[in-house]
């Protein structure tokens, strides 16, 4: 009777259908909406965990550096674009005998295309090339891609001087729910941000829309030499934020305390 009931719960397990893995493949339109924006005032750095460094780093941010020929043309990297405002298109390798996707590939319209191995290879050492975009590979838990991104070279997670480092790694979740997609990152970086950053953005699927190359051309704006920057201290830009909203100054350089409830009580008491 055992054995019998043993095959009865084999035969059950073999007849059930595999869990099957999620297809991301397609054009995606990123889904806007006031909280998801990274393109804010300088200044602006309430929900970013910055560190001492990350402060520093943002406060002698000048916009006027994106005009330098040199910056013009560079992609958004990783850490930034999944929130950036621009389309999506995924793609992906199948193996010819096995019939498993051994890669998907993530192109934005203004960004490098990259791709997530899916085939167990491991990362490179810490001496090879840093790029963009890094180096990604997924493992499936469940429908759920988890990716996770080294070799990264020093880009931003806001344009408005929030910089990663090229120490940061990425840790990205795909979640697919109908004709939606979920992105999540979960960024550690030790250089300027004191504990992860957590985000998420909405894509929804735009089946056999446009996407059209996204050429460019650097050119002097001129800017004679240098590099753009404030002294520490002297950037007369850094509080319009908290004027706007309507908070104190020190709001902005709290760090990871703004991640929090309890802080709105903070910044409620004069």
């Amino acid at each position: 009777m055992r054995t019998l009931r043993a095959v009865v719960v084999w035969l059950g397990l073999a007849a059930a259908p595999a869990f099957a893995q999620m297809d991301f493949s397609g054009e995606w339109q990123p889904v806007r909406n006031q909280d998801n924006t990274e393109n804010p005032l300088i200044g602006d750095w309430v929900g970013i965990p910055l560190n001492e460094a990350g402060l520093a780093r943002a406060e002698a941010w000048d916009a006027s550096i994106q005009s330098l020929p040199e910056w013009q043309c560079r992609p958004h990297g990783w850490a930034y674009i999944s929130r950036g405002p621009t389309a999506l298109r995924i793609w992906k390798d199948i193996d010819p005998y096995t019939r498993e996707v051994t890669a998907f590939h993530a192109q934005w319209q203004q960004s490098s295309e990259t791709p997530i191995y899916l085939d167990g290879r491991p990362h490179p050492p810490d001496y090879a090339p840093y790029s963009w975009m890094g180096f990604s590979t997924g493992v499936w838990e469940g429908t759920r891609l988890k990716i996770t991104t080294t070799h990264l070279k020093e880009d931003y997670y806001r344009r408005n001087g929030i910089f990663s480092s090229d120490r940061a790694t990425v840790t990205t979740y795909w979640i697919r729910h109908g004709d939606y997609l979920t992105w999540i990152n979960i960024v550690h970086d030790p250089v300027y941000l004191s504990e992860p950053l957590i985000r998420s953005g909405e894509y929804r699927l735009n089946l056999g829309a446009p996407f059209p190359p996204h050429p460019c051309i650097p050119a002097y704006e001129g800017h004679s030499s240098g590099v753009p920057a404030h002294p520490p201290g002297r950037n007369p830009f850094v509080n319009e934020a908290a004027k706007m909203m309507k908070i104190p100054p020190e709001a902005l350089r709290a760090g990871a305390a703004t991640l929090y409830p309890e802080f709105r009580l903070k910044v409620r008491t004069p």
